[in-house]
């Protein structure tokens, strides 16, 4: 895998591709539509963000490259590469308990916030890796 050098695409499963940590200055694309939603990416070295209708979906400090995102009603799917240890908020549904994996072993239950937030920390992600959330 590779950065995302348009910064934010569209895979041909449907599927998301955005982030890229090589850059020294931010960089960003707003209101990038698909299917009447409108999606914003900001990236660089520090920080990795993705927006959808200008609610905060994954954010990644420090800046990182993230692969085939989705998101269904029960799972969260994505690969991961970056540069150093990293933590990912992301805004999901509230109150609620999902299983975090990360290459098919799980990490952990983790619990969204009262507004559906929850923060995950992957050890090193210079190797893709494959993250998933399977609400329980």
């Amino acid at each position: 895998m590779a950065i995302v050098e348009e910064l934010i695409r569209v895979n041909d499963d449907g599927s998301l591709s955005f982030g890229n940590y090589l850059l020294p200055a931010k960089d960003k694309i707003e209101d990038f539509i698909i299917d009447g939603v409108s999606f914003k990416a900001k990236t660089f070295n520090e920080v990795t963000k993705l927006k959808r209708e200008g609610q905060l979906v994954y954010e990644s400090i420090p800046g990182t490259a993230v692969h085939n995102f989705s998101i269904s009603d029960d799972k969260i799917y994505f690969d991961i590469e970056g540069y150093a240890p990293t933590g990912i908020t992301l805004e999901l549904t509230p109150s609620t308990t999902y299983q975090f994996k990360v290459d098919d072993e799980e990490v952990a239950l983790v619990k969204t916030s009262t507004t559906g937030k929850v923060t995950l920390h992957i050890d090193a992600v210079e190797n893709p890796q494959v993250v998933e959330l399977i609400k329980k």
